[in-house]
């Protein structure tokens, strides 16, 4: 099949929130992504964006997406963090998730991070396999910490 990865444009951030949409649904949670559109125009492009996308097409149709952006690391430096790599369910298993993987790793080498790192569900069977095969260490014995917005808020209201 022939696809082309490449950075995403301002014009494709319909079509990503789409895929993040359809990622949030696959992972059991619909009515959680509160991004828009014009947010994610806003925060990605211009003179300091807050993440890096990239589109698997194929033909004109975006099928997937990676997305990064910077962290850093105490004990290592530089790090890439992939927060959301997603392909279309109708295109899964045909090569375009590791074409885009592919492209983060190559990403974060040539931004010289010492580490690539993201999470993935602990039921996600599929994806912990296919990430393993990749090489990739997936740490059973971490669990993620989020305080959302109204934890924020609840947090400084207490200060």
């Amino acid at each position: 099949m022939d696809f082309t990865i490449r950075k995403a444009t301002e014009n494709d951030m319909s079509r990503v929130l789409e895929l993040i949409t359809e990622l949030a649904i696959f992972e059991k949670e619909p009515n959680a992504v509160e991004v828009t559109v014009e947010e994610l125009k806003k925060d990605g492009f211009g003179s300091n964006p807050e993440f890096q996308c990239f589109v698997a097409e194929v033909g004109t149709e975006i099928e997937g997406i990676a997305l990064v952006y910077n962290r850093y690391s105490t004990w290592k430096g530089k790090v890439l963090h992939l927060e959301d790599l997603v392909v279309s369910q109708a295109m899964r298993g045909t090569g375009l998730g590791t074409a885009l993987l592919d492209e983060v790793i190559k990403f974060g080498h040539e931004k010289g991070v010492k580490r690539v790192s993201w999470e993935v569900l602990d039921w996600n069977e599929p994806a912990i396999t296919f990430y393993e095969k990749k090489g990739a260490d997936v740490k059973r014995d971490w669990d993620v910490v989020h305080l959302n917005e109204e934890g924020i808020k609840n947090y400084i209201s207490k200060l």
